[in-house]
């Protein structure tokens, strides 16, 4: 049985077939690490045992997709019961098998952060780019006549929405509803790699500038043309991959009045995949988890080998990209880029981020920038790769509970973004 390789329309079959009782098809589906841990009957006896408790299935919701380790996407389907909710979750990888197969309880639905006021500004939802790979996106417009400065929001690496969905959380959403709040106008949209994972996946020569600049700089445009909107003062806030990115979208759009860069990486991704999966090791140890470690090294030293090429096999390299985007990212130096451009930058990191690091990744910021007068660059102690505050050593487990950017990094932006900065200076 051959489910495609659209992880989100997988993840659904699967959750169909479940109702259906069908089993030993979902069984089918399972990449052989997860064959080693669960069977049909298996299966069959968690789902029984959960609809038991919660009554049967009488809708099943929209599958929401977040990228994952080793190049594989987890996605979560919520399933509404007669008494409660259970969201299916599953790790599909590129070639559509399934990687890992979870029965949770339902994700709390998002809720507005504390700091957010929805009665200030309006939204409203907008294409961005043209042709097939046009996206969708929400533009925040705050109440008021403006002229007020505008930001276009960028995502990490993997298939995000335009809030940055990952469980119950939204970071990008946050981040907009905040920013609206305080007078700034926010277009935030669905990445290329979201809406058309398909098209994008039969693409030869696919690469990271592809997956982000055209439709950065399309929202740049539509933003500056927004009623109340100062077209002399429209950003790029990105975040990881996105703020690693953001310097070149600016160098592709000279319009754009200055950056944001949130948790941008500047250490080579190949060995920042290293790093971060030793780092998870050390946090579960094992057999298995070393066998990853293992793999990841291997595949990293692909990418950075010499014999790399357009031709290098993409199972032979990280998170399951090909070797164009390999060879695009490779060759691309965001501090250099940044240097260049003689625009403003504000430069934001978490100090318990273990994804993207003061040591590793800052420290290159630091190097090619500080020196800057236009360029303010500040750690906030307690966040995480997300900017949810914390304490002690940062784990992927502290991600899954309904929270929120941190105020503190929210007022910053604003207050970086706004006219008013300049007046008080």
């Amino acid at each position: 049985m051959t489910m495609g390789t659209d992880p989100a329309a997988t993840a659904v079959a699967v959750v169909e077939m479940a109702c259906k009782g069908r089993f030993a098809e979902i069984e089918r589906l399972f990449a052989p690490p997860l064959r080693t841990l669960v069977d049909a009957e298996l299966l069959q006896t968690a789902w029984t045992a959960e609809t038991g408790k919660r009554g049967p299935v009488s809708a099943i919701g929209e599958p929401v997709s977040e990228p994952a380790q080793a190049g594989l996407v987890r996605v979560s389907v919520p399933v509404t019961c007669e008494r409660a909710g259970l969201t299916v979750v599953v790790a599909v990888d590129h070639d559509g098998m399934l990687n890992d197969l979870r029965l949770a309880a339902a994700t709390a639905p998002w809720t507005p952060p504390p700091y957010a006021d929805p009665a200030t500004f309006d939204e409203h939802d907008v294409t961005v780019g043209d042709g097939p790979l046009a996206v969708t996106g929400t533009m925040s417009l705050p109440h008021g006549p403006g002229p007020r400065a505008g930001v276009v929001l960028l995502s990490g690496g993997g298939p995000f929405d335009r809030d940055a969905t990952s469980g119950a959380n939204k970071p990008l959403k946050d981040l907009a509803w905040g920013l609206a709040g305080r007078g700034v106008a926010v277009l935030r949209f669905d990445k290329v790699t979201h809406t058309h994972s398909g098209q994008v996946a039969n693409t030869a020569g696919f690469t990271m500038t592809d997956e982000y600049v055209p439709h950065a700089v399309a929202a740049v445009h539509l933003l500056r043309q927004q009623p109340g909107v100062d077209p002399a003062r429209v950003f790029v806030l990105g975040h990881s991959m996105g703020g690693k990115v953001a310097p070149r979208v600016a160098a592709a759009e000279p319009s754009v009045a200055g950056l944001v860069i949130m948790a941008g990486d500047t250490q080579p991704m190949h060995q920042a995949a290293v790093r971060v999966v030793r780092y998870l090791a050390a946090l579960d140890p094992g057999p298995a988890v070393e066998a990853v470690v293992e793999t990841i090294t291997q595949q990293a030293a692909t990418v950075a080998g010499p014999d790399l090429s357009p031709s290098t096999p993409t199972e032979a390299l990280l998170f399951g990209w090909p070797a164009a985007y390999w060879l695009d990212l490779r060759g691309y130096d965001p501090v250099a880029t940044a240097t260049a451009l003689d625009k403003p930058m504000f430069i934001l990191q978490g100090g318990r981020d273990y994804q993207v690091t003061v040591a590793d990744d800052l420290s290159g910021w630091e190097a090619g920038l500080a020196h800057r007068p236009d360029v303010t660059i500040r750690v906030y102690a307690d966040d995480n790769h997300l900017f949810f505050p914390g304490a002690g050593p940062s784990t992927p487990a502290e991600y899954e509970p309904p929270q929120h950017v941190d105020p503190a990094v929210v007022a910053d932006i604003a207050e970086w973004l706004t006219p008013e900065r300049g007046k008080t200076a």
